[in-house]
């Protein structure tokens, strides 16, 4: 079967690191075009990939649209919406990277443009195939830790200096800070285990000497299920807090450290097939039990399955030949943006936002306005 050629829209972190070698990686896919006027970067890519185009700009894409199959957009958060809806109308799907938009209405607008044209819209939200996520849905599938009640999510890191760029400016068409960064990947990850959002609260502060974006972010989700989420994306942790700290009705699930494949990725490492991927040791399972803590030898190690990025795009190929699923769509994207926006809301105005009625495990006041003082 012909392969799908892929043009490529920006080969900075995300375009180099995640989507040019998961691209190559997939079979039916071939990355045809790379869209940069950098030429430390094409030479990059060349030496990565020296089969590839080049372009100087997307418009180049859009005229060239016959030859082209899907445009991955990999370029700074503010081109995200505009690029996307360019592609569309030149009747081209779409991969475009987290988050999809500064808001979920932009998101729904770009859901409906893809839609009406009857073209693929896919977000790229890989977390979802992080080891620690798979084997939490796993347990979660199995029932093993009863009725869960509270989620503990944390991405942090510690870079007590700012490294500058878009990602941390404060103008807010950049759609910098953590929040929508770090932050649209642990909201998904919450929404996608434990369905929609209720209730959002956060804080929101900026820790480090000039920063201008949020750094150092907790929000607070109550879901229509009745689970509550506590969700911190941090660049300011001096000590590491669990990835996951999961409590049910019958046990608890604690796991440490980040999902190797993005270190992977950034040292040179690609998938293949029939070679071990998305793998670590045994030193670093969580543990699954109740009573007492798991850095005291409470619990038993359960085995982390291994994370597949891979999978993403393999969904992506089997949608676009009309075989399969958008993996992630934009309304899911959408859903995430609500409680993002929500959230940034909370912490500049310290309310609570109800997004919906909350399920009748979660207590709430009678008549309880749209947001209340905290």
């Amino acid at each position: 079967m012909t392969s799908l050629r892929v043009g490529l829209v920006g080969y900075g972190l995300a375009g180099s690191v995640f989507h040019a070698p998961l691209i190559t990686a997939t079979e039916g896919l071939v990355l045809d075009t790379v869209v940069t006027r950098d030429e430390e970067r094409r030479a990059q890519a060349r030496a990565a990939h020296p089969k590839v185009r080049f372009a100087d700009s997307p418009d180049k894409l859009w005229q060239r649209a016959d030859e082209l199959d899907l445009i991955v957009i990999a370029s700074p958060n503010r081109t995200h919406v505009p690029l996307a809806r360019a592609a569309l109308e030149a009747g081209l799907p779409v991969v475009v990277d987290k988050p999809v938009a500064g808001t979920a209405a932009e998101a729904r607008e770009l859901a409906a443009l893809a839609d009406a044209r009857g073209l693929l819209l896919s977000v790229f939200q890989n977390r979802r195939w992080d080891n620690d996520f798979l084997t939490l849905r796993a347990l979660l599938a199995d029932g093993a830790l009863g009725e869960v009640r509270r989620f503990e999510s944390r991405f942090e890191r510690w870079r007590p200096r700012l490294k500058g760029g878009w990602r941390e400016s404060g103008d807010p068409h950049e759609i910098g800070g953590l929040l929508y960064d770090l932050g649209s990947h642990v909201v998904d990850q919450a929404l996608t285990l434990f369905g929609p959002a209720a209730q959002v609260y956060a804080e929101s502060d900026l820790r480090r000497p000039g920063a201008a974006a949020d750094d150092d972010t907790f929000v607070a989700v109550t879901h229509t299920s009745g689970v509550r989420s506590h969700l911190y994306v941090s660049a300011t942790t001096a000590q590491l807090g669990p990835r996951f700290r999961v409590l049910g009705s019958g046990a608890g699930y604690v796991k440490y450290g980040l999902d190797p494949q993005e270190a992977a990725l950034r040292e040179g490492g690609r998938p293949a097939p029939g070679e071990p991927w998305g793998e670590e040791g045994e030193e670093l399972w969580g543990r699954l039990g109740a009573g007492e803590s798991p850095l005291t030898g409470g619990g038993t190690p359960v085995r982390t399955l291994p994370g597949d990025y891979p999978v993403y795009y393999a969904a992506v190929t089997d949608a676009l030949r009309g075989t399969g699923d958008n993996p992630v769509t934009a309304l899911q994207a959408a859903e995430a943006l609500d409680v993002l926006e929500a959230a940034r809301r909370s912490a500049r105005e310290g309310v609570t936002v109800t997004l919906r009625p909350a399920g009748p495990s979660v207590p709430s006041p009678a008549h309880a306005p749209e947001e209340q003082p905290v």
